[in-house]
């Protein structure tokens, strides 16, 4: 994703996510069962992207990204609906501003979740990114079912009932726009000059910390923003056309799921994180007509996939366009 490097490329990205989010609700597609299914398609995205720049740029075994969803969900929906709704029906404001009061209050929700798991992500970081391959993956998922589980007691949040009535701001541009600032620093951070250390670390940790690269600094660093776009994923899943959740929707298996699409995509890949996310929230939705015999299809397919090609779809490659050849003189 290098070309992402231009930032008139991205701003003209961010408006183009504008139009496309204006003509969905002019033509009132935002209401339709596949509307659905491409916000659901950009929460993924954004998981898996967050979580490659952990387990597959990094060479980290995170078995917890669920868990730093979990925690900004939670914390997304408890400002909305505990701070900004009570906040706005004391102003007593409604139509329009009441609207965008509450779409500013998301907004905000929205970062605060991503911050909470971001220091999160600090706190768990910093003393089990010590350890190595399976032991890190214990931990990690330790960490997320700690999260669910201290949800599902807590009662304040709805514990096992779930939290409802959240405000359903999170539309095509909310979501798509956080999936593009997602891919935009990470590609930045990874194909920077310094981000050649995360792929080294990868490689060989040992020989890294050989060459003076700080292995604990960068580590700590990938699970902070990989932890961060979780969180905002979770915030944006829980503004999202439902508007309730629950605690199960976070559990050990969602964090399996992510970890599938990093591996399906291609480690290292941000692009195959990209395509992988829209193929496995897509065709689940697709096998539907098979009913009872749709995850058995999904399953096979996968089986066949790691079979013929376990390298992922896009291995460590990178959906770039060609480069514009010279012109020579005449």
């Amino acid at each position: 994703m290098r070309m992402l490097k231009n930032n008139a490329t991205i701003l003209m990205a961010f408006a183009v996510l504008l139009v496309l989010d204006r003509i969905t609700a002019a033509t009132g597609w935002n209401h339709s069962y596949y509307y659905k299914i491409l916000i659901d398609v950009g929460i993924a995205a954004i998981l898996a992207v967050s979580l490659n720049l952990i387990n597959g740029i990094t060479g980290q075994f995170s078995l917890g990204h669920a868990g730093f969803m979990a925690l900004g969900a939670y914390v997304a929906a408890s400002f909305s609906s505990f701070v900004m709704k009570p906040w706005v029906a004391h102003m007593h404001w409604t139509g329009g501003v009441e609207t965008a009061a509450l779409g500013i209050g998301a907004g905000i929700a929205i970062v605060l979740g991503g911050i909470t798991a971001a220091m999160a992500g600090l706190i768990v970081g910093i003393p089990t990114l010590r350890l190595r391959g399976d032991y890190l993956a214990i931990a990690t998922l330790g960490f997320g079912e700690i999260i669910r589980i201290l949800i599902l007691n807590t009662e304040a949040v709805g514990g096992p009932r779930g939290m409802g009535d959240i405000p359903t701001n999170a539309n095509f541009f909310w979501v798509y726009g956080w999936m593009l600032a997602c891919v935009v620093m990470v590609s930045r951070l990874v194909y920077s000059v310094k981000g050649k250390a995360f792929f080294a670390i990868r490689e060989d940790e040992f020989a890294a910390s050989m060459i003076g690269i700080d292995i604990t600094r960068y580590k700590v660093l990938a699970f902070l923003t990989g932890s961060f776009f979780a969180g905002v994923a979770g915030g944006l899943f829980a503004h999202s056309a439902t508007g309730f959740i629950v605690p199960g929707e976070f559990d050990t298996l969602k964090s399996i799921e992510i970890v599938v699409m990093v591996v399906l995509g291609g480690l290292g890949s941000i692009s195959g994180s990209l395509i992988a996310a829209a193929v496995l929230t897509i065709l689940p939705e697709a096998l539907r007509q098979f009913s009872d015999y749709r995850m058995v299809a999904y399953s096979l397919l996968l089986i066949i996939m790691m079979l013929t090609r376990p390298q992922g779809l896009m291995g460590m490659r990178e959906l770039t366009f060609p480069r514009r050849r010279p012109s020579t003189p005449a």
